[in-house]
């Protein structure tokens, strides 16, 4: 089972990025077809250290190519258009497929 992940830098307003991403941008998300779940996580660091990232999204499919329709559906770039509006300070985004998978 494939996951996209995506880890969006700490933002300047956290509490307007936080309203942003719950009422706008997984809404949208949550319109990719053959997404399986979407699991969100606030990022803590270690050891009394910041976290790189302040947030960390992971979209999971069940198959490489469900992802790819997924990112190819209108809602997929209607997603990636969104970015715009909430993410100014910078997103990472990966694939990473399960061990079983690989």
């Amino acid at each position: 089972m494939p996951r996209l992940i995506v880890l969006y830098n700490a933002p300047e307003d956290p509490e307007a990025f936080d309203a942003h991403y719950r009422d706008v941008h997984t809404p949208i998300v949550s319109r990719y077809p053959h997404l399986r779940d979407m699991r969100l996580s606030k990022l803590s660091g270690v050891a009394g250290r910041d976290a790189a990232y302040y947030l960390m999204a992971e979209m999971i499919f069940d198959s490489a190519a469900d992802l790819d329709e997924a990112l190819m559906s209108p809602a997929g770039a209607e997603s990636a258009k969104d970015l715009r509006n909430f993410a100014g300070a910078g997103v990472t985004m990966f694939v990473a497929p399960d061990e079983a998978d690989a």
